[in-house]
Order: C-alpha cells, then sequence, then structure tokens
C-alpha cells in the first residue's frame, strides 16, 4: 500500500518578522507570497548582492518580474523558499514611499523632486515674462 505524504503547512511570517532579516548576513526576500532565506546566494547572485539586499523589508516581486528571471533562476530560488508572507502584516492604508538619508533622517517623495521644482518655476516665470513683454 503506498504511503500518503502530506505536506506540511508552510510557516507564516510577517512583514516585520521578514524585514529584520536585511543584511548580508542575513537576507529574507518576499517574491509572489513566499519568504526566502537568501543569505548563502548574496555571493553567487549574478546581479550582485546589492540587488538583493535592496529588495529586502517589502515584497520584492515587482522587481523580481522586472527583472526577467530564466526559468533555471525560478527553479533555484525554490531551494531557498522557508514559508508564506501572512498577508494581513501588509498595512492596508496607502503610503508615502519614503528614502532615507546619510543621516537616517526620513526624505519624503516630494522633498526628492524640490531641487527640480524651483529651477522649473524660474523658467515658467522667464517664459511668461518674455510673452507678456513681447505683447506690449
Amino acid at each position: 500500500m503506498p504511503t500518503s505524504s502530506v505536506n506540511p503547512i508552510p510557516k507564516m511570517y510577517t512583514l516585520l518578522e521578514v524585514s529584520q532579516h536585511n543584511n548580508d548576513k542575513d537576507c529574507w526576500l518576499i517574491i509572489n507570497g513566499k519568504v526566502y532565506d537568501v543569505t548563502n546566494y548574496l555571493e553567487e547572485h549574478p546581479g550582485g548582492d546589492e540587488v538583493l539586499l535592496s529588495a529586502t523589508g517589502k515584497d520584492a516581486t515587482d522587481d523580481f518580474e522586472d527583472a526577467g528571471h530564466s526559468n533555471s533562476a525560478r527553479e533555484t530560488m525554490e531551494e531557498y523558499y522557508i514559508g508564506d508572507i501572512d498577508p494581513s502584516s501588509f498595512s492596508s492604508k496607502p503610503t508615502v514611499k519614503q528614502a532615507h538619508n546619510n543621516s537616517g533622517k526620513t526624505i519624503d517623495s516630494a522633498t526628492k523632486l524640490l531641487p527640480f521644482a524651483i529651477p522649473l518655476a524660474f523658467l515658467g516665470l522667464a517664459i511668461v515674462v518674455c510673452i507678456y513683454v513681447k505683447k506690449k
């Protein structure tokens, strides 16, 4: 009589748990609802370890899909699977993407655009003045 193999229930991780594994000694990623411990793969990754390290602490599915990984890469990825992400651990509220400067202070997206906005405002003002002067 054949024995039935029952798949164990995958371990569930929260976004907070996964985001704490974010360095070259301990690196976890979330891709397509699954959690991968890629620590031992960092040096082997063809795109370099920085690509993987920059994808920690968030859902990296879009980054992974945008890179156009091969079937072989997808098969290799399964070696590093450790569990699933708890979807309820993601905030349901929309948030503004934030970046951090070298001092660790948070910079929102609008602040990052400020250096471009000021020169564009002056350019727009100059165009309006030129049009106004030509009409006189």
